[in-house]
């Protein structure tokens, strides 16, 4: 580990504990079940089995960074100019990346762990994707390529990721004019919520006009306006143990795609379509939920 990052884990973990035990004291007295033992755990483990494949594949995804670099094809000489500019071209760069973990189903095979807890707190920033380590270097490659460091890209994606784990939380409200410029806990709540309105919106991790250019942000709205927020998956999980949590997705693509007489187009679909696709209909993605709940308002 490289000594900014070390740096930043000398900072962070004594700030992580002390916020997680302010919303835990919070959550009690104001008697609010924020957390649950078995919850707190399964957080903890997927965020040591992603980072212990993180730390074995760094090597590996490090060196592509570098010879990436080594065939860079501009370069930024100007400090603070280098440094503005890798973090807002990382931040649109993880934009896109979170945005196809939500849009192609064998990339929410990876990431809907982190979107199966039911709870939502601060050690949920911990849920993590297990395997992203493995691709999500491919959607930095173009940083390399622009002049950046391969351990500054790293240093900055583990600087903007603590702020992507302190939104993770119901305990603060909206935050005035920052609202327009970051990623807030209002934002992040939206994007954790399993309502068909809130579904694939906000995915950015620390900057929200990505999301506002791109059409995929929404507000959280207040009870009068919509449904109270719901937390997790649109379908529970039907198990909790720790094999199902992670591969439950990938169990579920491998039966679609070996159902009997089904089209090679349709078995691709089931692989590369977004979640919830189906080749008769018989499911529903996050666009058809939306659809269906807007005709619903509408009739009303």
């Amino acid at each position: 580990m490289h000594f900014r990052e070390q740096l930043l884990l000398l900072i962070s973990t004594p700030l992580y504990i002390f916020i997680i035990g302010l919303e835990i004291v919070l959550s009690n007295l104001r008697k609010q079940e924020t957390y649950t033992v078995k919850d707190t755990f399964q957080n903890v483990y997927m965020m040591l089995l992603n980072g212990g494949i993180d730390l074995i594949f760094r090597a590996i995804y490090v060196g592509v960074l570098a010879w990436c670099y080594t065939h860079r094809i501009v370069e930024i000489h100007q400090v603070v100019a280098y440094w503005l500019v890798l973090v807002l071209f990382e931040d649109f760069m993880y934009y896109w990346l979170h945005r196809m973990d939500h849009t192609l189903r064998f990339l929410w095979a990876v990431h809907v762990t982190h979107h199966s807890s039911q709870k939502y707190n601060f050690t949920t920033g911990f849920r993590s994707s297990v395997f992203e380590p493995l691709y999500r270097f491919i959607f930095f490659l173009p940083l390399a390529f622009c002049g950046f460091q391969p351990l500054d890209i790293v240093f900055i994606y583990s600087a903007t990721q603590i702020w992507g784990i302190m939104v993770h939380t119901e305990k603060v409200g909206k935050l005035g004019f920052l609202e327009y410029i970051l990623v807030t806990p209002s934002h992040h709540k939206v994007h954790h919520a399993s309502n068909p309105k809130y579904l694939d919106k906000n995915m950015g991790m620390l900057l929200i006009f990505w999301d506002k250019l791109f059409g995929t942000f929404q507000r959280e709205l207040s009870v009068a306006e919509y449904q109270p927020i719901r937390f997790g998956l649109t379908s529970p999980l039907e198990k909790q143990n720790a094999l199902y949590l992670v591969f439950h997705e990938w169990v579920s693509i491998w039966k679609d795609v070996t159902q009997k007489g089904i089209s090679l187009k349709a078995r691709m679909g089931y692989l590369f379509g977004a979640p919830g696709w189906s080749h008769d209909g018989s499911r529903h993605t996050s666009d058809d939920m939306r659809k269906e709940e807007d005709k619903l308002f509408s009739k009303k």
